[in-house]
This record gives structure tokens, sequence and C-alpha cells, in this order.
């Protein structure tokens, strides 16, 4: 039997944290190494299990991403932090020889290409997952389809009050996918004029418009809709919590120690067709 894949988890105690810390734990592919939040918060050096409202699991909240990786071997980061610092512990984790799975929505290009060049240079698997739902992977791929044949999209994404950036990386993962297949969408017919600023959405060199709802009582929600003379074709993922996205954190912290370069995308991770022995519940 071969040694589990040892995880180290940024953002422990946010929502995705918690649910990532519970699936780690409950896969014996998997085992816990080491969980940090914010440094100088004041779950530092709590047991994990505290703040998973369950018994202890003998990992203590670490002060940083340097003291996490420090405490013993760490094969995977997963984070879940903020744009701006997830880039920054993706670079450490990679001169760490740590491969690190983001999922933080927001990372600049610029940072993309860095993490990229590093983990090309080091010949280490990295991954930067917009969303981790197999079903909003679907959903992004069906879109591209529809891409092929429908000149006229939008894209309408929903979230939480507490969602960050706009548009989510969800939104603009799904553009790109749709961009691979055609230069130019929603040809204008007449000059518009928005009466109040941004009532039309973002719109992108390439046509496409994207709108950004954030509302209480919402988690993560899509729709991409396509329109042609005498039809509407519309494209839909609801996430209603966050056991949706448990299939795919554990295919990526299983998959990543496998690459030797960067990987965007779910979507790409399954068109690696990995057998299913070799991902645990695919």
């Amino acid at each position: 039997m071969t040694d589990p894949i040892r995880v180290a988890i940024a953002g422990i105690n946010g929502k995705m944290g918690r649910a990532s810390a519970l699936a780690t734990l409950e896969d014996q592919n998997l085992e816990l190494a080491a969980a940090f939040g914010k440094r100088g918060a004041t779950y530092v050096g709590q047991d994990v299990g505290s703040l998973l409202l369950r018994s202890e699991t003998g990992v203590s909240v670490s002060n940083g991403i340097d003291e996490a990786l420090s405490a013993g071997r760490v094969d995977v980061l997963l984070d879940f932090t903020v744009a701006e610092a997830a880039a920054s512990h993706a670079r450490y984790a990679i001169e760490a020889g740590v491969c690190p799975v983001i999922g933080t929505s927001g990372i600049p290009e610029a940072d993309r290409e860095a993490i990229g060049e590093l983990a090309l240079k080091q010949r280490l698997g990295a991954m930067i997952i917009p969303n981790f739902s197999v079903g909003a992977v679907l959903m992004m791929d069906f879109a591209r389809q529809a891409g092929r044949v429908f000149s006229h999209v939008e894209i309408v994404e929903m979230h939480h009050l507490g969602k960050v950036d706009a548009p989510s990386g969800t939104a603009m993962h799904t553009v790109s996918r749709l961009e691979a297949e055609r230069q130019h969408y929603n040809p204008a017919k007449v000059d518009e004029k928005e009466l109040i600023a941004g009532c039309r959405g973002g719109r992108l060199e390439s046509g496409i418009r994207v709108h950004c709802l954030r509302l209480p009582g919402l988690l993560s929600h899509q729709e991409v809709i396509f329109a042609a003379e005498g039809e509407l074709f519309t494209i839909r993922h609801d996430s209603f919590n966050t056991s949706c996205f448990k299939k795919g954190i554990l295919m990526c912290l299983q998959a990543v120690v496998k690459l030797d370069r960067l990987v965007v995308g779910l979507d790409h991770l399954l068109e690696l067709k990995l057998k299913p022995k070799e991902v645990q519940g695919v």
C-alpha cells in the first residue's frame, strides 16, 4: 500500500477550507498534515478538529505557510485564501517541492504565468481550479460546444455576499472556453446607450457580456444564455452546498502529484482520462 498524500490546507477557517479538511480526513488515500489561516488569528494553535466541530485530529493550526510547511512532510498545498495570497503561497510551495492546488478565484494572468513557469522549471504539478464541481465543468464544456453554433451569448453568475471578486473564476473560465471556439460574439444591431452605467453587464473584446449578482442566500450559480432567431438555449448550474465540490477536490489532490506542470481548470484534468482506480470516488 502506498503512503497517503499529505495535504496542507490554506484558509482552514473558511467554508471551503473546513469542507476540504473533512473530505481529506475521511479519505484513506489522503492525510491532513497541516493547516493555516490568517496570521495571528485566535484559532492559531488550536486543533483543526475544534474548527470542524469534531474530535481532535492531532493537527494544530499553524501561523502561516512557512510554519505549516516546516511542521513536517507536505505533498500538496490546497489553497482557499484570496488571490494575492494564493499566488504567493503557490510560488512558496513550489520552491519547497510542494504541489499547489489553488481553489481561489481571481488569480491574475501574470501570476498564472509565473506559477506555470516555476512549476515547469521544477517539474512539479500545480493546479488552478476555478470550480471543483464536476457539474460546473460539464456546464462549461456544454457551453463551449454551443458556442460553435450560437453567435449570441451572455453569462449571468450569481454568488453570496462574501464573494470578493467579480466576475467569478468560473465565469471567466467559461469565457475562455467560449472564445476558443469563436473570435466574436453578439454582433451589434443598434448603438446601445446605457441609462445606468454597467446595466448591460461587462463586455469583453470578444463581445461576450457577463453579469454578476451578489445576494444573500446564494452560494454559487451560473447561467450561460445562448440565443438565435426564434429560440433561447440556457445552460445552468447551481451549487447549493459545499458537498458538490468534494469529488473535484479529491480528484485534484490525488492527480496533482502525478503532474509535472501547471493545469488550469478541472476540465483539463478530466480530459487526461485518468482511470477510475487512480482517482478515488470517480
